[in-house]
């Protein structure tokens, strides 16, 4: 595919992304997204087939975003000292490990409270609804990415003494689950600060982490 093809590509998914953060997944036709982008419905089919692709693709284009943060840095062998360093750098901040988790769930919150549009509530109805192949499952490779990254800075503050905990992969995975959990909770209950504050509160209190 030559650059022009390229450009012409990554103009559709960027533009698509917005019809979907606006209508979700399951209400988006192949006719929203030629509209929106202005093209043809034979010029939208010379690169994607369906809705599926398309938001398949979209999704793979928020994962590469979000990975480029560590990717020409972190190898697939790197050590927990090694990727809490390159956190550090990233950061740019000399911050003890409680606080690097403290400003993790505090972006966190943030994005909970978030009234922006934004893809959670269109990716969960394309994960309920399509047969999605455990390879191409982008949700579970962050999840599972996520709790790796988080093990590690747990292990490293047991052993620092800042952190106390028996089992630092389940309390990883306990994290990532109630955070996911409160995702969903805040596109279909609500949830509010306090509530947010009181189960952020209780990560914090497993560690023996005072706050």
């Amino acid at each position: 595919m030559g650059e022009k093809s390229l450009q012409k590509k990554k103009y559709i998914l960027e533009t698509a992304r917005k019809v979907f953060m606006e209508k979700g997944y399951k209400n988006v036709t192949m006719k929203d997204i030629v509209e929106a982008c202005d093209i043809s419905r034979g010029g939208l089919y010379l690169y994607f087939n369906s809705t599926a692709e398309i938001f398949r693709e979209v999704l793979h284009m928020e994962s590469e975003e979000a990975d480029d943060v560590f990717s020409d840095s972190i190898r697939e062998d790197a050590t927990a000292t090694e990727i809490l360093a390159l956190f550090l750098i990233q950061l740019q901040l000399l911050l003890l490990l409680v606080d690097i988790l403290l400003l993790f769930l505090k972006e966190q919150k943030k994005e909970l409270l978030s009234k922006k549009d934004n893809l959670a509530i269109a990716t969960y109805e394309y994960y309920f609804g399509e047969d999605v192949p455990k390879k191409d499952n982008i949700l579970k490779r962050q999840f599972d990415s996520a709790v790796k990254i988080i093990e590690k800075l747990i292990e490293t503050g047991v052993e620092n003494g800042e952190f106390y905990c028996e089992d630092c992969r389940s309390a990883a995975r306990n994290i990532m689950f109630l955070l996911e959990g409160l995702k969903i909770s805040a596109h279909t209950i609500g949830v509010t600060p306090e509530m947010v504050d009181r189960e952020l509160l209780f990560i914090l209190n497993g560690l023996g982490v005072e706050e």
